[in-house]
């Protein structure tokens, strides 16, 4: 005789879904802002400076009138000595004559064969040109241009995300009962393959 129900068990089903903690940043926008400053070339030059002084050269040929004064104011000096030492010389000559020297004649012999009278004409420059120089420069500065940077960035933010465990059931538990029998007739006569049983057998 076989089983006249047939029993199937049907168990849950679930599915877990599981999110792990992480951490999230934003970034920070940076910007920049660039400026120059412009240098350049920078020439200095100074050529070589010639001082000429022909002050005293121009004064020994052309004198001055201060010059002449004081040219004259020693010659002047200078003739009185002079004409001091002739009176005393002549003076001694006269004291020391003798009665029968004619002194006079010799003294004015003396006065007119003298040096030669000098008049002090010259065309040529006694003293030179006081030359002075001031030594030339020349000076060159080259310095590049700078650029100046200026950042200006934003602070990046950080968020925590913790994690998550999610369950999702996709199939409920169930007891499925199916009756694989045959039709039950009442009485068990009605029903067309129905065989007696023997009692007595």
């Amino acid at each position: 005789m076989y089983p006249l129900i047939e029993i199937q068990t049907v168990p849950i089903e679930i599915q877990m879904k599981v999110t792990r903690a992480h951490l999230e940043y934003a970034r920070g926008t940076a910007q920049v802002e660039i400026s120059r400053d412009k240098k350049g070339l920078s020439i200095r030059s100074q050529p070589i400076k010639v001082n000429i002084d022909s002050f005293e050269s121009r004064n020994s040929v052309m004198p001055t009138t201060a010059t002449m004064i004081k040219q004259q104011a020693q010659a002047g000096v200078q003739g009185a000595y002079q004409a001091t030492g002739v009176l005393a010389r002549e003076g001694r000559m006269m004291m020391e004559a003798k009665i029968d020297q004619d002194v006079i004649p010799q003294l004015a012999k003396q006065q007119n064969l003298g040096d030669p009278t000098n008049l002090s004409i010259s065309f040529l420059p006694t003293v030179g040109p006081d030359i002075s120089w001031d030594g030339g420069e020349m000076r060159i500065q080259y310095e590049m241009d700078k650029l100046n940077f200026d950042w200006r960035m934003e602070q990046m933010s950080f968020t925590f995300v913790p994690g998550d465990i999610e369950f999702t059931m996709t199939q409920r538990p169930d007891v499925i009962i199916k009756y694989v029998g045959g039709p039950l007739y009442v009485p068990p006569s009605s029903d067309p393959n129905y065989e007696p049983v023997d009692v007595n057998a």
